[in-house]
C-alpha cells in the first residue's frame, strides 16, 4: 500500500498549487522592492495534511483487515499529525514575528538568501514534512525502497530546489516562480507511486 501514501501525498501537493497562487498577497513598492505574504499554505496546508493521512492511515487499516492482517498505521499517523503541527508552529512564529501581516510576511530580497536560509526555509516546508513523515512510514513498513525513495526526495526538496529560487522566466510573476518547484515535489511523488504500485501489481503476479 505504499503506493496508495504516495499518491495521496502528491495529489495533495498539486492540489495545493492554486491555493498558494491565489492566496498569495505580493506588494512591490516604487523602487522595485517587493513583499510577500504566502496566505493560502497556511489556510490549506493544515487541514490538508491532516485530512491525507487520515485517509492513508484508513486504507492501510482495511487493506490489513481484508488479508486477515494487523496493521501498524498509527505511528505514521501520529507522525502525521506531528510535522503539520511543527509545520503550522513555525508558520504561526513567522506570522508573530511580522505583527503588522496576520499571516507569513516576507521582504523580497534584491539578492538571493544565503543558502543556509533557503534550506531552513525548506524544512518547514509542508513539502519536507511529507518526506519526514515518508521517513517513518518507511521504518514501520520495513520499506527499503521507500527509504532510498525518500532519501532522494528529501535531497531534491532541500538541497537541489532551494539553489534554483529563481525558477522561471524573468517575466514570469512570483507565483508563477514558487509554483514551479511544488510542480517538481507533487510531480516526484506521483511518480513514486505509480512505481511502487508496478512493483505491488508485479509482486502479486
Amino acid at each position: 500500500m505504499t503506493w496508495v501514501a504516495l499518491l495521496v501525498l502528491g495529489a495533495v501537493t498539486l492540489v495545493g498549487i492554486p491555493f498558494d497562487w491565489l492566496g498569495m498577497m505580493v506588494h512591490c513598492h516604487p523602487d522595485t522592492s517587493c513583499e510577500f505574504a504566502r496566505r493560502g499554505v497556511l489556510f490549506y496546508w493544515p487541514p490538508a495534511l491532516l485530512l491525507a493521512y487520515t485517509a492513508i492511515a484508513v486504507c492501510y487499516v482495511r487493506a490489513a483487515r481484508a488479508r486477515g492482517l494487523g496493521a501498524r498505521a498509527l505511528p505514521y499517523a501520529i507522525a502525521g499529525v506531528a510535522t503539520t503541527v511543527v509545520f503550522t508552529a513555525a508558520w504561526v512564529a513567522a506570522a508573530l514575528y511580522f505583527p503588522h501581516h496576520p499571516l507569513p510576511h516576507h521582504p523580497l530580497p534584491h539578492h538571493p538568501l544565503p543558502y543556509w536560509g533557503l534550506i531552513l526555509d525548506r524544512l518547514v516546508s509542508p513539502w519536507s514534512m511529507i518526506g519526514i513523515a515518508l521517513v517513518v512510514l518507511a521504518r514501520i513498513e520495513r520499506n527499503i525502497g521507500l527509504l532510498l525513495f525518500t532519501l532522494a526526495y528529501l535531497a531534491l526538496v532541500l538541497l537541489v530546489l532551494p539553489m534554483n529560487e529563481g525558477w522561471g522566466l524573468a517575466g514570469w510573476g512570483l507565483q508563477a516562480r514558487f509554483a514551479v518547484p511544488q510542480v517538481i515535489s507533487g510531480a516526484l511523488l506521483m511518480l513514486g507511486a505509480a512505481g511502487f504500485f508496478r512493483a505491488a501489481r508485479r509482486r502479486q503476479q
